[in-house]
């Protein structure tokens, strides 16, 4: 099927502020950004954790007949006074037999879980509950008293009535709603194709695992930071390596990256830094709508595009591109690929740390974690430091706690946001 018409123009994110607020950052890219993979036609087993870019509908009842929630006995509630809770057993319905019985009246059905209601019952009453007897070749059940009309029973419907939405476009499809789609007997469904993404690494000195290392060289980690991060997305991930502080290298390298990929993704070099060159190349090869942040950490990262590629400069601290990740490339990613735009849910929970003083003006997003308090109540402690190169702040944590640029300090008891890392899509 064809690709989705690009929505990108040229001055679509100028802005003209130095330094752009979260809020207003965000709202840039949620509504500018619209989705840019192909569709595909895929089998429903093969589904799972895609977008979905048709609408679908139950089409027919779920469940399609009146059914039994258990194993037991089903009668006619309107019939237990005259029998005196003591019924014939009538008739054995499995789940799977076909068609509907007539349950005569006064009498009973041994029933079983999912099996179809018999016509002139209603009410079924759990096989624990009730006690058989045989008297003279004939079956009866004993079925207690103060059973409601209903009990146990499946309504033809009760999940879904034929023109209940399954699922609509932009849904990420998760187990549930592959159920859901299952359950109306759907097999093919029309989904958006995984978004080509190029990563690309930045600096002189950056290695990767597995090669020596001299003084002043590190490890590339915000790679696989990012390939992990991206697991949880429906994209495909080519790795352009890690490029040398050469400005005609880089340029070259982003250029054709920008030919064959819906979106470009790069790390480091995006300060003002004299061998910084991901941003002199952006703006030579394509447009920059978006530098500089009011947010700690991750000031320096850059959104932009080269003609109609996507481009995010990430910043090169771990802890940095990790923030600027979750909270923009990831949900821009999603809506390229085809989804919903979705924010993080935030949980207001008590500081038990005290900040004396925090600049203001600027949204800060500190690395903390749940506490449980002597009195049973949930609390956020804070990690001990803040610098961005500190993986181990985002290995020894549980989310991010969210601080407002009007706030100043932080004392004990002060409710801040949090967000847990499994609202960012990391088990």
């Amino acid at each position: 099927m064809p690709r989705n018409e690009r929505k990108l123009i040229d001055d679509c994110f100028l802005h003209d502020k130095d330094r752009l607020r979260h809020e207003e950052a965000i709202k840039i890219l949620r509504d500018r950004l619209s989705p840019v993979a192909e569709i595909d036609e895929v089998n429903l087993a093969d589904a799972a954790g895609r977008i979905i870019a048709e609408n679908i509908q139950a089409g027919k009842p779920v469940p399609s007949a009146d059914n039994s929630a258990v194993d037991g006995y089903a009668f006619s509630a309107s019939d237990y006074e005259a029998a005196g809770g003591f019924f014939p057993i009538t008739a054995r319905i499995q789940a799977g037999d076909l068609g509907h019985r007539s349950l005569p009246k006064g009498a009973a059905a041994r029933i079983f879980t999912g099996a179809i209601m018999p016509e002139n019952a209603d009410t079924i009453a759990m096989q624990e509950d009730c006690e058989t007897h045989e008297q003279d070749g004939t079956h009866f059940v004993v079925i207690p008293s103060g059973l409601k009309p209903g009990a146990n029973m499946r309504k033809a419907g009760e999940d879904l009535k034929p023109d209940d939405d399954v699922a609509v476009p932009g849904d990420k499809l998760n187990p549930q709603q592959l159920a859901a789609i299952a359950s109306t007997g759907r097999n093919r469904i029309e989904v958006y194709k995984p978004l080509r993404i190029a990563l690309v690494s930045s600096g002189n000195e950056l290695k990767r695992p597995g090669q020596p290392v001299e003084t002043g060289e590190v490890y590339d980690s915000n790679h696989f930071l990012l390939r992990g991060l991206l697991r949880s997305l429906p994209v495909e991930i080519t790795d352009l390596g890690v490029l040398p502080d050469n400005y005609d290298v880089i340029e070259t390298t982003l250029a054709d990256a920008a030919r064959g990929h819906d979106l470009v993704i790069s790390t480091g070099g995006a300060s003002r830094g004299e061998a910084d060159h991901i941003i002199s190349a952006l703006d030579a090869i394509g447009k920059r709508h978006l530098w500089q942040l009011a947010v700690k950490p991750g000031r320096p990262m850059t959104f932009g595009q080269i003609a109609n590629t996507v481009f995010f400069g990430l910043p090169g601290n771990p802890v940095a591109c990790f923030v600027c990740f979750c909270l923009y490339a990831r949900p821009s990613i999603l809506r390229l690929a085809g989804a919903n735009w979705h924010e993080p849910k935030r949980f207001p929970l008590p500081a038990n740390f005290e900040i004396p003083k925090k600049k203001p003006n600027r949204r800060e997003f500190w690395r903390g974690q749940y506490e449980h308090l002597a009195n049973g109540e949930v609390a956020l402690s804070k990690f001990a430091r803040d610098g961005s190169g500190l993986i181990t702040g985002l290995r020894e944590t549980d989310g991010l706690i969210e601080v407002p640029e009007a706030v100043t300090s932080v004392r004990r008891g002060d409710y801040l946001n949090f967000i847990p890392w499994s609202e960012l899509g990391i088990d």
